[in-house]
């Protein structure tokens, strides 16, 4: 499972994955601090996405990026056009 290098491309693969089908994807956040690095992994059981970082801007990202996943997840409204204005 390879990290991905920059959060602008995980972003956008995790965003895709999750409109392809959003009832199969799952986000797992895994902090460790004995190294200060935060882990992101979105996957859907076939296609895993993965982004690590212990950079506290890269932190704030994705505390959002998770944020709006979840608001979606719970959302009543057209999902797809919900993440694309935020």
């Amino acid at each position: 499972m390879p990290y991905h290098r920059t959060w602008e491309d995980f972003s956008r693969a995790a965003e895709k994955l999750y409109q392809a089908d959003p009832m199969k994807v799952r986000v797992m956040l895994k902090y460790r601090h004995c190294d200060g690095s935060l882990r992101i992994k979105v996957t859907d059981d076939v296609v895993c996405l993965l982004y690590s970082t212990d950079q506290a801007q890269d932190v704030k990202k994705v505390e959002k990026f998770h944020s709006q996943l979840m608001r979606l997840m719970v959302a009543k409204e057209s999902r797809s056009s919900a993440m694309e204005t935020d």
